[in-house]
């Protein structure tokens, strides 16, 4: 078969994260989004409807004309149910959830002229789905289901996962069968790894310094770091070639960020390439123990959604200074850097210079740091890359650039 990624009316809760990655990039438990489907559906080939502005980077792909075409509502996560469902689709059939389509099944014609007009297939067949699928329509629902995914992606991955035997008896281990240490992965003295809870994973030549705990279910994945005598507690996801330290509570890292230093962050979302500096600390709980409400990126409207713990969304290159704090329900955007000595306001634009003052960051200076952050990585800088940044940029200030 062919699949095809698509978004709906929810995709724009997701900014300023999607400003840098389709929705079916975003990581949630061990795996992305688009990952988790491919590995159950094993399609033939790929697609995805993806803004034009994010096209270089994350290409819309080709499929096969003989093949009929399965499209996929990235906010879904899948599960048995929805795989045997999608798996018995006769053409033109759709499985739907409270308006809400989940899956669709059409021809690989019909697909190109959908993605041709950047529509969603109509006129289908639709099933309403017997069960309650699990989906995220805002940020909360990210770290709402991270814990479970985490050890649902170990179900996926484990059968030719090859474990590591640990024999370092200063190496405490608790429910071993639940601990899953990839045979390339390094394990250093006095670590505690507590698995009672739910499952450990770690990954590909990922690194845990020496003293540090992991209470699961927790994933750090390939290449990651987790820094001497770091806390890390359920529901947080290390991606790969991120360094982490300090406390951690329910946090998804994407990858190659660091907050490799002392301070909490907690039911926290970081895109890729951001910095926390030393003792950074985002708040998760206000005084009043109320429910915590996020700003919507484009409408600046307040939402709620019934949670007491939520900390900060940290978009992609952004960066905070030493002893910087971070508010409840915090949304920072691409490439800012915040080193002001109180709390920053809740919604802090792209491209933002935040001391005592606010201002837009110089785009030649930004694009400088981020060469010189990729470069320490090994990573190169593209002109596609530049190409994103510059829209994103000229988006938040038209006229600027």
């Amino acid at each position: 078969m062919n699949l095809c990624f698509f978004t709906d009316e929810y995709s724009s809760n997701f900014k300023p994260l999607s400003l840098t990655r389709p929705l079916d990039d975003f990581r949630l438990g061990i795996l992305t989004l688009r990952e988790k489907w491919i590995k159950l559906l094993k399609p033939n080939c790929w697609v995805r409807q993806v803004e034009n502005h994010l096209s270089e980077i994350f290409p819309k792909g080709e499929i096969l004309n003989n093949l009929d075409c399965i499209w996929i509502n990235s906010r879904f996560l899948p599960n048995a149910a929805l795989i045997k469902s999608i798996q018995s689709f006769s053409l033109n059939d759709a499985l739907v959830w409270n308006d809400q389509l989940i899956a669709c099944k059409i021809t690989a014609e019909s697909t190109k002229e959908c993605l041709a007009s950047e529509q969603i297939p109509s006129n289908l067949n639709i099933i309403q789905s017997s069960d309650d699928p699990k989906s995220i329509k805002f940020f909360w629902d990210i770290l709402a289901h991270n814990a479970d995914q985490i050890a649902y992606d170990i179900t996926l991955l484990s059968p030719s996962f090859p474990k590591k035997v640990v024999n370092n008896k200063s190496v405490i281990i608790e429910n071993k069968e639940q601990v899953f240490i990839h045979e390339s992965a390094h394990i250093e003295p006095n670590c505690i790894l507590i698995a009672t809870d739910g499952p450990i994973y770690i990954g590909p030549q990922a690194v845990i310094e020496a003293g540090a705990i992991l209470r699961g279910p927790v994933a750090v994945c390939e290449k990651a770091e987790i820094k001497m005598a770091a806390r890390i507690f359920n529901g947080t996801t290390v991606g790969p070639v991120c360094k982490v330290g300090g406390e951690v509570n329910n946090c998804i890292f994407h990858s190659y960020s660091n907050k490799a230093h002392d301070g909490f962050t907690g039911n926290s979302i970081i895109g890729q390439w951001s910095n926390f500096g030393a003792n950074t600390n985002t708040s998760n709980l206000k005084n009043n123990f109320s429910l915590i409400k996020l700003p919507h990126w484009d409408s600046g409207n307040l939402y709620e959604g019934g949670v007491q713990f939520f900390g900060t969304v940290f978009s992609d290159f952004s960066k905070t200074a030493i002893n910087t704090r971070l508010n409840t329900g915090t949304i920072c955007g691409v490439s800012s850097n915040i080193f002001c000595s109180g709390f920053p306001k809740k919604i802090i634009p792209s491209f933002t210079w935040l001391g005592e003052d606010s201002t837009i960051y110089d785009f030649d200076k930004a694009i400088n740091a981020m060469e010189a952050m990729m470069k320490r990585r090994g990573v190169d800088l593209t002109q596609e890359y530049l190409r994103m940044m510059r829209f994103i940029f000229n988006s938040e200030y038209s006229s600027g650039g």
